[in-house]
């Protein structure tokens, strides 16, 4: 596997950025003392581009996710998604940035178990007020691209896990999000499913003109990526650091 990592301190041009983190700190109190999840991120993500964040458990790469979804704010530093900066937002504000320009997907694949597959990619269009017509036509179209145009009228039960995940990721593009975010979204499939995961992910990326941002351990993700960025204790890291085992900064 070749991997394509950028150096720490690497930088986009403004225009081309879909995402930019400056300074990004985020520290929670555990126990009486403070767990610094993540210590100055400095990061860009180019429009149209795939991303993955790679790192072991505890790195920081949900709490990354999070804070450039609007899901948490950080403690410091500034994160900036199409040009409109969320870190401090309200949560209604936040959240209109969320229901129009982010998706997200996770491991669990969080459908409504009385839906069908159809209903359930339709749910982020009835939420906009979408036409009636346009929703059909939308919801066919993102079927039909995850493969599962005949399983419309299933229920989550009667899919399996991968074609459940399928259906997530329909429903996550059902909007036409600028961005996407997706932690882990094979921890829940075996190999051979996630790897149609992994392939799913990245053509409906090209297909949809998306920029992504994958949190993942799986080695297929780290072959299609655009590009591939480490965390190491909630630092960026060099591939050099990796390999010497060096820790950046200890607490």
């Amino acid at each position: 596997m070749t991997e394509r990592y950028a150096r720490p301190e690497a930088r986009i041009a403004a225009g081309d950025a879909m995402v930019t983190a400056r300074g990004l700190v985020r520290d929670y109190e555990s126990g009486g003392s403070v767990v610094h999840a993540l210590r100055g991120i400095d990061m860009d993500v180019a429009r149209g581009e795939l991303l993955a964040v790679r790192g072991r458990s505890g790195s920081g790469k949900t709490t990354l996710l999070n804070l450039l979804g609007g899901l948490d704010q950080p403690t410091a530093g500034t994160v900036q998604v199409d040009g409109t900066q969320i870190s401090g937002m309200s949560e209604d504000a936040a959240a209109h940035v969320r229901r129009n320009t982010i998706a997200f997907v996770f491991q669990t694949f969080g459908l409504i178990p009385i839906l069908s597959a159809a209903e359930n990619v339709e749910v982020p269009l009835r939420l906009v007020g979408a036409d009636p017509r346009e929703r059909d036509a939308r919801v066919g179209e993102l079927l039909e691209l995850v493969g599962l145009a005949e399983r419309a009228k299933h229920r989550p039960h009667e899919l399996s896990g991968g074609e459940q995940q399928r259906v997530s990721i329909a429903r996550a593009l059902a909007n036409r999000p600028r961005l996407l975010l997706a932690d882990e979204p094979t921890g829940q499939l075996d190999s051979e499913t996630g790897q149609r995961i992994m392939l799913l992910i990245r053509n409906v990326v090209r297909a949809e003109g998306v920029t992504a941002v994958v949190a993942t351990h799986d080695p297929i993700m780290l072959d299609v990526a655009d590009r591939v960025i480490e965390l190491l204790d909630g630092e960026l890291v060099t591939p050099t650091a990796v390999a010497s085992g060096r820790v950046p900064r200890g607490d």
